[in-house]
């Protein structure tokens, strides 16, 4: 869910209307899907609104996922610092994953269901590529924290697992699938930092 600012009457801004009717209409039916019209209406605000303040609905479809990264970002995080050890601390990306796939409209990745509707080098595009670098830049981060010799190859590794996690989530409707994602991240945590003499043993 998003935040919601309100003015200084106490009624959410047009953009913040604007930006709660995308998150709502985008990420249920797509982004291409969804014409403007119907996030006007949806929002209760006039078209000049939109355009004033976005400018275009590209604008509005990157706004619409950087909120979303900022989402998953934050729930990312908050699990991440519930512990103090660098082990742990990698393996709650998985856990923080597990707090998004159990709420009630969860309805998948949304920069997955955003970019395969994209365009090569367009806004929606540009906003999925930068939330994947977000993911890979952390992972890889906390994995060097952990010890790992080669963090960037560990990340690409529990990127993959991440990724195949939220399919799995959705379509199988199953947000335990988390948990799972964990105790494999920790054995390729495990792998990744055991002793060159001990890997063939």
């Amino acid at each position: 869910m998003m935040a919601i600012e309100e003015t200084s009457g106490g009624r959410p801004s047009a953009r913040e209307r604007l930006l709660a009717a995308a998150n709502e209409l985008f990420y249920n039916e797509g982004v291409h899907t969804v014409g403007i019209d119907r996030i006007i209406e949806h929002a209760g605000v006039a078209k000049a609104s939109l355009y004033n303040t976005f400018g275009s609905k590209d604008e509005l479809v990157r706004a619409y996922l950087e909120a979303r990264q900022a989402n998953v970002e934050q729930r990312i995080m908050q699990a991440v610092e519930r512990y103090d050890t660098p082990r742990e601390r990698l393996l709650a990306v998985f856990e923080g994953q597990g707090d998004l796939f159990a709420q009630p409209d969860y309805r998948g990745c949304a920069f997955v269901r955003a970019s395969a509707e994209s365009q090569p080098g367009d806004l929606t595009e540009q906003a999925s590529d930068a939330y994947r670098g977000w993911v890979r830049a952390l992972l890889t981060e906390l994995a060097s924290q952990a010890g790992v010799p080669e963090p960037e190859n560990l990340a690409r590794q529990l990127h993959l697992l991440y990724d195949g996690s939220g399919q799995s989530a959705r379509m199988d409707h199953d947000p335990g699938v988390a948990a799972h994602a964990r105790e494999v991240a920790a054995i390729l945590l495990d792998a990744a930092t055991r002793p060159a003499g001990l890997a063939s043993r």
